[in-house]
Parts: structure tokens; C-alpha cells; sequence
């Protein structure tokens, strides 16, 4: 097999999770209208159904710091697929409330541990000039998971056969674990083991040149020497030190503005809002599928871009996107009009905006940036940490939202993420620092350092990637 094909194969595989992710969040959208049939479910129930896969992707997130550290990126992956297939199995045979919760918590697990792993592990494998496209890739997968939900959906509720609808995920799932048996393990993680010369083969066949490879092999080994000079070992309790503070209350930004920008409340309660507006059931699910498809079309410029452009001008750009969006669903929910085209027309034209404005910028790039932003020894750990709130904030504006929309309607929700949306920018504008075009090695240099991170092109200057000495 040629040496390109194989490499297509890493990171195919190693994003398949993405699929797992996706498919799994959004199916339950489709699903939840025809499981009630069967299942005796109360508001508060529905609830947890949803929320119950966040809450086990937040235990998921919390373990794959440690896990991915004693077991590998790779095996972590393995296994993460065998939650996929045990939770898809019993959610789909589920024959009572509780035990569909219990079993969307379990597929909430796998979709953590994936959430965390398959970005650090595409990171880790990535040559730096390809890295924001390459890890970007689970992201685009994740669209695809979606959207490949939203089609199911849509062509089995006919013959409301939900069980199928959440069954058919562990297809992606048996692909995983079948591929990722056959790809390496990532080459930093093999040298923080001391196995150099299994690292060296991995980096030989991923760059395709010896050479290179022994260079990126010894800038590698140079990161996890001076780690281990440190008087002090990393440690995940130096997150909160006044050295690695900064990057980390960056990251926790990073993921507190992803998801308070409104992005869940669009992709779980889409159909919703539109059936609010006047849209039928069948009408509201294909407006989903169409959603679906523009997430996942939009991803595709974003993987060329984050490479050419940079991290911030995409996440610059995408928070004003979504804020003009929101301020045109607020303005077209709260001026009154009456159910007609011109409703309809304006609302999804706003859903679309931003659908658009999230997919090429919020979508992809926090999950490139996270494993960029933090030390080789404490990467696994910090970012299962900033995963973990991410799927706690996730859980908490599907939680919320129903409620501040039963109690102060669309349009006053709508403007409170215009305002987030304001707030991401700034955060973007002020505090993030560019990582485009340098090496892992290199950002953590520069973070260990406390040195400031590379000007950008437009001449500004971010923050230091470390930003305080200690």
C-alpha cells in the first residue's frame, strides 16, 4: 500500500470518532419524537435522555487525561470505541426510561473520551505546517455525524422506527474499532515512554523522509528533557500556577465562549423554533437536514483556511458572523410579524448565517487549539480538564434554554447570545494567542519561557502564550 494511502488512513481513522460523535448527539433530535410511543417519558424525563449522554461525556472528558497518558492515544481510541458499540446496542433495545438514560450515559462516555483523545492524538501525529487542517478533520466528521443523523431521521419516521435510528450508530462505531488496530500510536507519547525507537518508525512513515524525521525526533526529545529538568515536575496542579495560569484561564475561555455563543440552541432545538414560527413536523425535520448539510459543507473552507490564515482572523470573523445573526433572529422574533413567508424566509436566513459563521470558525478551531496551547506532559490531563467544562457548559445551555425560552421567549434569548457572541470577540481580539505555523515544541518553549508567541500577520501582537514568568 502506497505511503500516502496509509497516511490517509491515520487520520481517517483516527477522526472516525468524530462520526460517533456527531451521529450520537444529534439523532436523539429525530428520535425523542417517536420513542415517546413506546417509552413513558415526562418532561423532566425527555430531559435526561438528552442530557444524560453530556453528563457521561463530562465523566468521559474527566478520564482521558489520566487514561491517555497510562494507555496511550491510540488504545484509548480502541476502547473508546467499545463504549460506542455497548451504549448504541442498549440505548437502541432500551425498554424503559431508565434504562435509555442509562445507556445514553454510557454512549455519553465514549463520546467524551473521543472529544478528548482523537484531536490530541491527531495533533501529536500532525507535521505543523498541515496541523490546524488535519486535526480540524474530527470537527468535519463531527458535521458529517450530524448531518448523517438528520438524514436518518428524517427517512425512517414514516415508520417511526427509532430503535433503528439510534442502532445504526454502531456501524461508524465497528469501523473504528477495526481501523485504529492497524494505525500507529502517536510518536510523542511513545517518546515520553522511552520508546525513541518505535517513535522514529512512526515519524519516518508519517513524514516519508528519515531525515526529517530524525530532525522532528530530536526536537521532540529536547521538549521531554527539559521537562524533566524542571525542578518541579508538570503536574496538572501547576495549571493554577502563576506560570501556566494564563494559558490555562485561555483555554477555559476558549471553551466557556464555544458553547455560550448559542450553538446548542440551534443545533438541539432548531425544529423547535421553527415549528414556533409555523413550520409542520416534516417540514421542521427537513429544515434540520438542510442545517445539517450547511454545518457540514461550511467545516470544509474552515480545514484550508486555519492553516493559511490563522486561528484568530477564522474565530474573529465567526463570533461577528454569529453575532449579526443573532441580532437578526432577535430583531425578526420581537418585532411582531406574523406567521407568512417573510418569518420564515428571515428566520432561516438567520439560522443559515449562523450555521455558516460557527461551522468556519467556533466549529473546528477549538478543538485545534487546545491541545496546541499546553506542555507535552500536561497535555493529556489540560485537556481532558477544559473537555470536561466544555460538556458541563454544554449540558448546562441544553438545560437552561427550554426554560429562558418558556420564560422570556426566542427573541430575548436571542439577544443575550448577540451579546456573548460580542464577548467571544474581544476575548479572540485581546487574549488568544496565534499558534499557526509553529511546532508544539515550539509553543511550549515559548510558554515554559514565559516569551511571547509569534507576532501575527496582521501586526498585532498577542499574548504570551505563557504570559507570566514564575
Amino acid at each position: 500500500m502506497p505511503a500516502r494511502i496509509k497516511n490517509a488512513l491515520i487520520w481517517v481513522f483516527g477522526a472516525l470518532g468524530g462520526i460517533l460523535w456527531g451521529y450520537d448527539t444529534g439523532v436523539i433530535s429525530g428520535a425523542m419524537l417517536f420513542l415517546k410511543n413506546d417509552i413513558a417519558l415526562t418532561p423532566l424525563l425527555e430531559g435526561l435522555v438528552v442530557s444524560g449522554l453530556l453528563v457521561g461525556a463530562m465523566l468521559g472528558a474527566g478520564l482521558s487525561g489520566r487514561l491517555s497518558d497510562s494507555w496511550g492515544r491510540r488504545r484509548l481510541i480502541l476502547a473508546a470505541s467499545g463504549v460506542f458499540i455497548l451504549g448504541t446496542l442498549g440505548a437502541s433495545c432500551a425498554f424503559d426510561a431508565a434504562s435509555l438514560i442509562a445507556f445514553r450515559f454510557v454512549i455519553g462516555i465514549g463520546v467524551g473520551i473521543a472529544s478528548v483523545v482523537v484531536p490530541l492524538y491527531l495533533t501529536e501525529l500532525a507535521p505543523k505546517h498541515l496541523r490546524g487542517g488535519l486535526t480540524s478533520l474530527m470537527q468535519l466528521l463531527v458535521t458529517v455525524g450530524i448531518f448523517v443523523a438528520y438524514v436518518t431521521d428524517y427517512l425512517l419516521a414514516d415508520a417511526e422506527a427509532w430503535r433503528w435510528m439510534i442502532g445504526l450508530g454502531v456501524i461508524p462505531a465497528a469501523i473504528l474499532a477495526l481501523g485504529i488496530v492497524t494505525q500507529p500510536e502517536s510518536p510523542r507519547w511513545l517518546v515520553g515512554k522511552g520508546r525513541t525507537d518505535e517513535a522514529r518508525t512512526v515519524l519516518t512513515r508519517l513524514r516519508g523522509d528519515a531525515g526529517t524525521a530524525g530532525e522532528e525526533l530530536a526536537e521532540i526529545e529536547r521538549a521531554e528533557r527539559t521537562e524533566q529538568a524542571q525542578s518541579e515536575p508538570l503536574t496538572l496542579r501547576r495549571l493554577l500556577s502563576p506560570r501556566l495560569r494564563p494559558v490555562f484561564v485561555v483555554g477555559m475561555l476558549l471553551v466557556l465562549f464555544q458553547n455560550f455563543v448559542g450553538i446548542n440552541t440551534i443545533i438541539y432545538y432548531a425544529p423547535t423554533l421553527l415549528t414556533d414560527i409555523g413550520f409542520g413536523s416534516g417540514g421542521a425535520i427537513l429544515a434540520n437536514v438542510g442545517i445539517g448539510l450547511l454545518n457540514m459543507l461550511m467545516t470544509l473552507p474552515a480545514m484550508r483556511l486555519i492553516d493559511r490564515k490563522g486561528r484568530k482572523p477564522l474565530l474573529r470573523w465567526g463570533a461577528l458572523g454569529m453575532c449579526a445573526a443573532m441580532v437578526l433572529l432577535a430583531v425578526t422574533n420581537l418585532s411582531g410579524l406574523g406567521y407568512g413567508a417573510l418569518l420564515s424566509v428571515l428566520t432561516l436566513g438567520g439560522i443559515a448565517l449562523y450555521i455558516a459563521s460557527f461551522a468556519i470558525s467556533w466549529g473546528p478551531v477549538q478543538w485545534v487549539m487546545l491541545p496546541e496551547l499546553f506542555p507535552m506532559r500536561i497535555r493529556a490531563s489540560a485537556v481532558g480538564l477544559c473537555v470536561l467544562f466544555n460538556w458541563l457548559f454544554n449540558m448546562i445551555v441544553a438545560l437552561v434554554f427550554p426554560s429562558l425560552l418558556h420564560a422570556w421567549g426566542a427573541g430575548i434569548n436571542f439577544l443575550f447570545f448577540a451579546g456573548t457572541t460580542l464577548l467571544a470577540f474581544l476575548f479572540v481580539q485581546r487574549l488568544l494567542p496565534e499558534t499557526k505555523g509553529r511546532s508544539l515544541e515550539e509553543i511550549e518553549q515559548d510558554l515554559l519561557r514565559g516569551r511571547p508567541a509569534r507576532p501575527e500577520a496582521d501586526g498585532s501582537v498577542p499574548v504570551s502564550s505563557g504570559a507570566a514568568h514564575p
